[in-house]
C-alpha cells in the first residue's frame, strides 16, 4: 500500500464494520483529527436488538471510562464473585467446589452497541447494507469496492438520534441512509479494518493470517427473567442465585458459565456460554471460519447439547439453559488468530479484524474498545502517518498476542484436558486457575497509550 506521508488532520476515514470495534474506532478517528468518517455496515438487521451477554473487568472499565469511551450511562449489572459447580446426583444446584473473585461489570451486546452508535459526531456517515468486497491501492491512498446499496437499518440509535461528540456536546447523527450505491469504488486516506474474524482488510494488510479452529464449539443463549419461573426443585428457593454471582457449572470435557446481563428494558436476562467439543465424527465443515446462526443448529448437535444438560450439567443450571428454545440457540466454533501488527501502510485493524482470543480471556469487548483508546492516543500524539500507525500496530499486537495465548491456555484447563473437578476443592481450584492464568491478565491487559 502506498506509505508517503499523509496529514491524519482532515483526512478522509473509511471504517469497514459497524458493530462496537467499528463505532469505537470512528469515534477515535474523530477525536484524533479526522476530517470526515464514513462507517460502512454490510448488514441491516436491527444491531441494538442483538441480545448476547459481554463482561468488562472492573479495572478496565475505569481506565476506558477514563478514555472516554464507558461510562455509567450504558446499562450494566455488578458481577462480584464466581461460584463453580459440579454434579452431584439429584442435587439441584450440584456442589460447590470453590469461589473466586469475579470483579467484572456485564453488559448486553446490543444496548451498548447503541450507547457507542449514540456518541458519533453528526457528520459521521453510517452506511449500513454496504458491503466492502476488496481493498485496494490507489495514488496517495486506498481504494474499496462496494457492493450493496445504503438503507436505515431501523435501530433506535440511527438516522436522526442524539449523540455525542465526546466534548460534552449532543448531536444528531446523520446514517447516510438511502444513497444507491450498487458496485463501484471509493476512495479514502485511511482505511479501518473493524470488520470481524473473516475482514476483507486483514486479509489484504496481512494475506497469510487465517482463524484457526480450536476444536469445539461455544453454544450461547440469553433467557429473559420471567422464564426462570418455570424452574421448580424441591427445597430451592424461586431465585437460587445471587445477582453478583458469576456461575461455572464444570464436568469433563467443558463447562457453562452463566451470569446476568441487562435486557435493556430495565430487567435483566440470565446469559449463558456452553464449551464443549461436537459429537465425534460430526464434520461440520468448521476448518473455514463460520458460524451457526439461531435457527440451524442440525439434530446431532441439539441431541448433545439435550445430554450435556441433562447428563453432565447439575439439575438447575441445565434446566436454566433449556429454556432458551432450539431455534433461539447458536454456536459459535472456538477459533483463533492474530496479526503480527495493526497496521500495514494506510490499513489499520481494530476488534476482531485484528486478533480473536477464546472468550474464555473475558476480554474480548475490552480488547477492542482499547484498540479504539490506543488508536486515539496515537493520532493525538503522532498527527503524521505512518509514524502514529505504526506505534498503533506494534503496541496493539503485543497485546493481542498475549490474550490469544491466555485464550489457548484457559481452553485447555476448561476443555480440552479438563481437571477431575469432582476431586478439587477450594485449594485445588485456585492451583489449578493459577496454573491456566499464569499471566494475571484475565479480563484483558491493562490499558498503556
Amino acid at each position: 500500500m502506498s506509505r508517503d506521508r499523509i496529514r491524519i488532520a482532515g483526512a478522509d476515514v473509511a471504517v469497514v464494520g459497524g458493530s462496537i470495534a467499528g463505532c469505537a474506532t470512528a469515534l477515535a478517528a474523530h477525536r484524533g483529527g479526522a476530517g470526515r468518517v464514513t462507517v460502512f455496515e454490510r448488514t441491516t438487521g436491527h444491531l441494538a436488538d442483538r441480545g448476547v451477554g459481554l463482561v468488562v473487568h472492573d479495572a478496565r472499565y475505569a481506565e476506558l471510562t477514563s478514555a472516554g469511551y464507558m461510562d455509567t450511562g450504558m446499562p450494566w449489572v455488578q458481577l462480584t464473585t464466581g461460584r463453580w459447580y459440579v454434579r452431584d446426583g439429584a442435587a439441584p444446584l450440584g456442589r460447590q467446589i470453590g469461589a473466586r473473585p469475579f470483579p467484572f461489570r456485564s453488559y448486553c451486546w446490543g444496548p451498548l452497541w447503541q450507547e457507542l452508535r449514540r456518541r458519533l459526531p453528526r457528520d459521521t456517515v453510517f452506511r449500513p447494507g454496504v458491503r466492502v468486497t476488496a481493498v485496494g491501492e490507489a495514488a496517495d491512498g486506498v481504494t474499496l469496492r462496494l457492493d450493496g446499496a445504503d438503507g436505515a437499518d431501523g435501530d433506535e440509535a440511527a438516522g436522526g438520534g442524539e449523540a455525542s461528540a465526546g466534548n460534552g456536546e449532543r448531536h444528531r447523527t446523520d446514517t447516510g441512509a438511502g444513497t444507491p450505491v450498487g458496485r463501484h469504488t471509493e476512495r479514502f486516506d485511511l482505511v479501518i479494518g473493524a470488520d470481524g474474524y473473516r475482514s476483507v482488510v486483514r486479509d489484504t494488510a496481512f494475506p497469510g493470517v487465517r482463524p484457526d479452529y480450536a476444536g469445539y464449539l461455544a453454544w450461547r443463549g440469553a433467557v429473559p427473567a420471567d422464564r426462570l419461573t418455570a424452574l421448580r426443585f424441591p427445597g430451592l428457593p424461586a431465585d437460587p442465585w445471587a445477582e453478583e454471582d458469576c456461575i461455572y457449572g464444570v464436568f469433563p470435557g467443558g463447562h457453562v458459565i452463566i451470569y446476568r446481563i441487562p435486557d435493556g428494558q430495565g430487567g435483566h436476562r440470565a446469559n449463558w456460554v456452553l464449551y464443549t467439543a461436537p459429537p465425534a465424527g460430526l464434520d461440520l465443515g468448521l476448518d473455514t471460519p463460520t458460524s451457526l446462526p439461531p435457527g440451524t443448529l442440525t439434530d446431532a448437535l441439539h441431541a448433545h447439547f439435550t445430554y450435556v444438560t441433562d447428563e453432565l450439567l447439575p439439575p438447575y443450571w441445565g434446566g436454566l439453559m433449556r429454556l432458551t428454545p432450539r431455534h433461539e440457540l447458536f454456536i459459535q466454533p472456538m477459533y483463533d488468530f492474530t496479526a503480527a501488527r495493526y497496521a500495514a501502510g494506510r490499513l489499520v485493524l481494530a476488534g476482531d479484524a485484528a486478533t480473536v482470543a477464546r472468550p474464555h480471556t473475558g476480554a474480548g469487548a475490552v480488547k477492542a474498545l482499547q484498540d479504539a483508546a490506543a488508536l486515539e492516543a496515537a493520532l493525538r500524539a503522532v498527527p503524521e502517518r505512518p509514524d502514529a500507525l505504526t506505534a498503533y500496530g506494534t503496541g496493539r499486537g503485543a497485546t493481542g498476542r498475549t490474550m490469544v495465548e491466555l485464550g489457548r491456555r484457559l481452553g485447555r484447563a476448561l476443555v480440552q484436558d479438563t481437571p477431575d473437578w469432582r476431586t478439587l476443592d477450594q485449594a485445588g481450584l485456585e492451583a489449578a486457575w493459577a496454573a491456566a492464568d499464569g499471566s494475571g491478565t484475565f479480563g484483558g491487559r491493562e490499558l498503556k497509550n
